[in-house]
């Protein structure tokens, strides 16, 4: 198991600890990813990190899709990976609704056609064996919509890829996950347990690996959970650090009945526990809401409490299908800590 630094993304303002990151990299990390929402994006924060690193890969978790075309895509990702000596690990989402319709301003409709078609744009476009042609439900190169002028003209990337480009899908849903196994060469998963992992990730992964024709696929696949990890000889402390995230992507990130998070806190066996932190938090009640973070769930998706506690508690990441673990935390310390445990 490999070790990865996620430094998130920001929100009214941005700033980058470079020491965060070349720290990560004097101490071998493997890579650092970088978010985008609504606020800065994720692209120009992992070509500034790309300019002043040497080795460290750089991986987005993630690019929105419907945020970009899939050329555009395309062009974005070959150009950061040959600028980085092959650096870039391409990891794209769809986002969920609430950002899709309210934010970029376009339908949400069928996620899974959707990313399956996106997915096969780019690696034609990066092939570069024929001009790109695609006839799908939601993507046409050329566009043949009603609106066409008819002018449009199949095209080759100019530029010449000289390194190969992982491509990365966060999912957490059993059907995007099962895509997800089929179609990627990675998974960047939210809230990962990996006391859960066989229940409840393991039969859509066999049946997407299943579904990919590949029977070697598996055993190359790689899972790279963001984990939050906060050292602390308080563990109730530590907890209490990590339980406004989880309140917030429970309670806030979508609607009752359309939260991709709440959803998967209940197949983890706390369903009574997310009605009430959706309900607390929909209603205005932050500060209950985020009390109302069970102490377990905390322990089964983060990394808390005094270094012994984690070592210990690291027996379980080792043994699950984790082959990165994006830590998620913005202190330097705790990177040296999880270097001495891991690496």
């Amino acid at each position: 198991m490999r070790l990865g630094l996620n430094i998130g993304y920001w929100g009214s303002t941005v700033g980058l600890d470079m020491d965060l990151v070349t720290t990560a990299e004097r101490l071998g990390y493997d890579s650092v990813w970088a978010a985008e929402a609504w606020g800065s994006d994720a692209v120009t924060v992992l070509s500034w990190i790309a300019a002043r690193t040497e080795h460290i890969k750089i991986g987005s978790a993630i690019l929105q899709m419907p945020a970009r075309t899939p050329a555009a895509t395309a062009m974005t990702a070959v150009t950061l990976n040959e600028l980085s000596g092959g650096r870039f690990l391409l990891g794209l989402g769809l986002s969920g609704p609430q950002v899709v319709e309210g934010w970029h301003g376009l339908p949400y409709g069928k996620p899974l056609p959707r990313t399956r078609e996106y997915l096969d744009i780019v690696r034609m476009i990066v092939a570069r064996r024929h001009p790109a042609r695609f006839d799908g439900e939601h993507y046409q190169l050329p566009y043949r919509g009603e609106d066409a002028t008819g002018l449009g003209k199949p095209l080759k990337l100019i530029t010449r890829p000289t390194h190969p480009l992982p491509i990365y899908l966060a999912a957490i849903g059993p059907g995007n996950v099962k895509l997800t196994a089929e179609i990627a060469d990675g998974w960047l998963p939210v809230f990962y347990s990996p006391y859960r992992s066989i229940d409840v990730f393991g039969p859509p992964l066999a049946a997407g690996f299943a579904a990919s024709g590949d029977p070697g696929k598996a055993a190359r696949f790689a899972v790279v959970p963001t984990v939050h990890v906060v050292v602390d000889e308080d563990v109730a402390a530590a907890r209490d650090r990590v339980r406004p995230h989880i309140a917030f992507y429970l309670g806030g990130m979508g609607a009752r009945g359309r939260n991709f998070y709440n959803d998967l806190a209940r197949r983890y066996g706390y369903e009574e526990a997310a009605t009430r932190i959706q309900d607390l938090h929909l209603d205005g009640n932050r500060r209950e809401a985020i009390a109302a973070v069970p102490d377990a769930l905390v322990d089964e998706v983060a990394l808390v409490g005094p270094t012994a506690r984690i070592r210990d508690r690291l027996a379980a990441w080792r043994e699950s299908d984790v082959t990165t673990l994006a830590v998620a935390s913005p202190d330097v310390a705790t990177l040296r800590v999880m270097a001495e445990l891991v690496t």
